[in-house]
């Protein structure tokens, strides 16, 4: 997927290959407003105008459970993924040919496009974006055994959300020096990071909650009525 000289290309990564621990069944495959989660997600993704190639880093078997149908009007592939959230994206980044790609967890089906978009053009401007909005609620810290201690600052605190954005090339030399230090990564904006990439924090304009729990599920299909 090459690029003219003025547009850069954009991938959205969508990873999938999480075991659903908490929820107690396989979440992606719950139905959500009469999809599956991970197929109303992959269809937000791939329904983006900024949007011209999907990589999907999923289990065989949870695609076949959640329909197999690839969406139309761009590249697809789906790819095995890892042990570890990081070994997914990698594997997903192994194929991954547009200039710029959006990292986007499969759990978060709400995600708007004209959010994504936003993301996209951030990065473009920035070097790598990320979307997230500010943390509205008080912040304690706890000891060992759950009792609050101290009041943490929320005056410049974000809850960062997915996707997070940046040129291809520069997300495979931060997940690859990650995994030459033996960092391990629970998201990209955090590996970029270490390698001293600034991440700008787009702030996101509409829902896009991360379905954890049952609870989060129901407020999923709250909002979509």
């Amino acid at each position: 997927m090459e690029s003219t000289a003025d547009v850069p290309t954009c991938a959205a990564l969508i990873v999938a290959s999480g075991g659903s621990r908490r929820m107690g069944f396989d979440k992606l495959a719950a139905p959500l407003g009469g999809q599956a989660v991970l197929a109303r997600t992959l269809a937000a993704l791939a329904g983006c105008r900024c949007v011209g190639e999907v990589v999907l880093v999923c289990p065989r078997v949870r695609w076949e459970a959640v329909g197999s149908t690839q969406p139309d009007g761009v590249d697809f592939r789906r790819v095995d993924g890892g042990a570890e959230r990081q070994d997914s994206v990698a594997a997903g980044l192994a194929v991954v040919t547009a200039d710029f790609v959006c990292v986007h967890d499969g759990a978060r089906p709400l995600v708007a496009a004209e959010d994504v978009e936003r993301c996209f053009r951030a990065a473009v401007a920035h070097g790598a974006a990320a979307l997230a909005h500010r943390v509205a609620d008080t912040m304690r810290r706890a000891d060992d055994e759950g009792f609050a201690t101290e009041v943490v600052e929320r005056g410049n605190l974000w809850a960062v959300e997915t996707p997070q954005c940046a040129p291809t090339w520069m997300l495979r030399e931060a997940l690859e020096d990650a995994r030459a230090h033996h960092r391990r990564v629970t998201d990209e904006t955090t590996a970029l990071a270490w390698v001293g990439t600034r991440v700008r924090l787009v702030e996101s304009l509409h829902p896009n909650p991360k379905i954890t729990t049952p609870a989060d599920l129901m407020l999923a299909e709250a909002l979509l009525s």
